[in-house]
């Protein structure tokens, strides 16, 4: 992973999140606040931005610059955990211009660790985790096993997806979404579904397929 993959990573993402904003928002309609779309999609408009403004040095400072440009730009709770996601991605990353497979990796953990953090979210909670965390464990049982990251994060962005779908028979334990109690179940998660996208926008990237 070099500083123009993660970069390519990034603008993917917010492509991606741009075609994805109503349904994310129609998702969150059935147990938030129905803005998750739109919060989403004015943080990675505002991240590209800024990109364009002052294009970062190395791979810590665009993360750096990813997490506090959503941190200020995102509404209700995904600015600060998508924020934390980065920002703790950053030092793990180094002030370098590219990392191993492996040390990427480890980066991203560490910000999945950052979100756990700041959430206090566990698995079965039926949030961004839910979707985060099995991505992290088929990455890191890909690399171990000798795979590419590109077929690392294949198999993360499946992962990622299985874990999203699963949020569907869930119970809300965190957020607004945990008012509704038994209600909550029977909608798939949204902070799952825009996670599970950041892993498959970094799967495409890394395949070689974003456009």
């Amino acid at each position: 992973m070099d500083l123009t993959t993660l970069t390519e990573w990034i603008r993917e993402y917010a492509r991606v999140i741009a075609d994805n904003a109503q349904n994310l928002s129609d998702l969150d309609a059935a147990i938030g606040d129905a803005d998750h779309g739109i919060n989403m999609e004015r943080g990675m408009t505002a991240v590209i931005a800024a990109f364009e403004e002052s294009a970062p040095a190395d791979m810590a400072a665009l993360c750096k610059q990813v997490g506090m440009t959503l941190v200020k730009s995102v509404g209700g709770a995904s600015g600060p955990l998508y924020g934390t996601f980065f920002l703790r991605m950053a030092p793990a990353l180094g002030s370098g211009d590219a990392v191993s497979d492996a040390d990427f990796a480890k980066a991203l953990r560490a910000g999945v660790d950052g979100v756990v953090q700041r959430g206090r979210a566990e698995a079965g909670d039926k949030t961004m985790f839910d979707a985060l965390a099995p991505a992290l464990d088929a990455l890191d049982s890909a690399l171990s096993s000798g795979a590419s990251l590109a077929d690392g994060l294949a198999a993360a962005s499946a992962a990622a997806e299985k874990g999203r779908d699963a949020t569907e028979s869930m119970v809300a334990r965190k957020g607004r979404a945990s008012y509704l109690g038994q209600r909550s179940v029977g909608h798939v998660d949204p902070g799952a579904t825009s996670a599970a996208l950041l892993i498959a926008a970094a799967a495409k990237v890394a395949g070689g397929s974003a456009t």
